[in-house]
C-alpha cells in the first residue's frame, strides 16, 4: 500500500495541518478522525487494513485529516461563538484548501480531469462532521458513511446556536429546506449511508431524528440500526464499513 505523509500550511487556519494519503489511485475518500482526533489515526487503528482491498486494488484513495476538536465541539468551556467560528474555519479549511489537492491528486493518479466526487466518512463525532460536509455541499461530496455520529450541534454546544452553527447542524437546517430545493435533488443523485449499533455507548435517537426530516423531505440514505449487542467501537465500524462500502463505490 502506498503511504505518503505531507504538512500544509492552512492561510484559513493560520496553521500547519497534516495528512496522510493512502493509495495509487482510484475515487478520493476523504476519512476524518473520532473526537479530538489525529490525521494518523485511520492507520493506528487498523482501519488501513479493513480497506486494504479496495486502496490495494486502486478503487480509492484515502485521505486522512487532522481535526480541530480540542478547540471547537471538545472546548466545552471556551466561548461558543468563537468556537462555533473556528468550527466554520475548519470546515472551509476543508472546502477551499484541503478539497483541490484531493482532486489535484486524484486526476494526477487517474488520468482524470475535473472535478471527481469524494466520499466522506468517519466514525463517531467523526461521522458527526462528515454527515455535515456532505448535506452542506452536496456538490463535493457525493457519497457519505457516517458510522454511530450524533448529528446535531447540541452535542458540543449546548443550547447555544447562532448563523453558522445552524448551517452546520443538519438537524437544525435541514428541517428548513424548502421541498423544491435543488440540493434535494443533488442528494438523492449521491449516495449516503448512515449506520449506528444500539449497544453500549451508542445514542441512536439522534440518528432516528435525523431519518424522520430526511424521510420528510424525501431525501434518500440507507438508515440502518445494528442490534442491541452492537457498541460504540471500532470492532464493529470494521465490519460496517466491509459491509456498506461496496454499495458506496457501486
Amino acid at each position: 500500500m502506498e503511504v505518503q505523509y505531507y504538512k500544509q500550511y492552512s492561510s484559513v487556519l493560520e496553521r500547519d495541518m497534516e495528512c496522510k494519503v493512502y493509495g495509487h489511485a482510484g475515487r478520493p475518500v476523504l476519512f476524518i478522525p473520532c473526537q479530538d482526533g489525529r490525521f494518523y489515526d485511520f492507520e493506528n487503528f487498523k482501519m488501513t487494513d479493513v480497506w486494504a482491498p479496495w486502496i490495494d486494488s486502486g478503487q480509492v484513495m484515502v485521505f486522512s485529516i487532522d481535526t480541530i476538536d480540542a478547540e471547537t465541539w471538545s472546548n466545552k468551556f471556551g466561548n461558543a461563538g468563537w468556537r462555533s467560528w473556528r468550527y466554520d474555519q475548519w470546515i472551509h479549511y476543508i472546502v477551499d484548501e484541503f478539497v483541490p489537492f484531493m482532486r489535484g491528486m486524484a486526476n494526477e493518479r487517474n488520468g482524470w480531469e475535473g472535478n471527481p466526487g469524494i466520499l466522506v466518512c468517519g466514525c463517531s463525532l467523526g461521522a458527526t462532521h462528515a454527515a455535515n460536509l456532505y448535506f452542506r455541499f452536496p456538490g463535493i461530496f457525493d457519497r457519505l458513511m457516517a458510522l454511530s455520529g450524533i448529528y446535531t450541534a447540541d452535542y458540543g454546544f449546548g443550547g447555544y446556536m447562532d448563523d453558522l452553527l445552524y448551517l452546520n447542524s443538519p438537524v437544525h437546517h435541514l428541517p428548513n429546506l424548502p421541498l423544491d430545493h435543488p440540493y434535494i435533488a443533488h442528494y438523492n443523485r449521491n449516495r449516503a449511508v448512515i449506520c449506528v449499533g444500539q449497544g453500549p455507548w451508542e445514542m441512536p435517537d439522534s440518528t432516528r431524528k435525523l431519518q424522520e426530516i430526511l424521510n420528510q423531505k424525501g431525501i434518500h440514505a440507507w438508515v440502518d440500526y445494528w442490534g442491541l449487542d452492537c457498541a460504540h467501537d471500532w470492532c464493529w465500524w470494521y465490519k460496517q464499513v466491509v459491509y456498506f462500502l461496496p454499495y458506496l463505490l457501486e
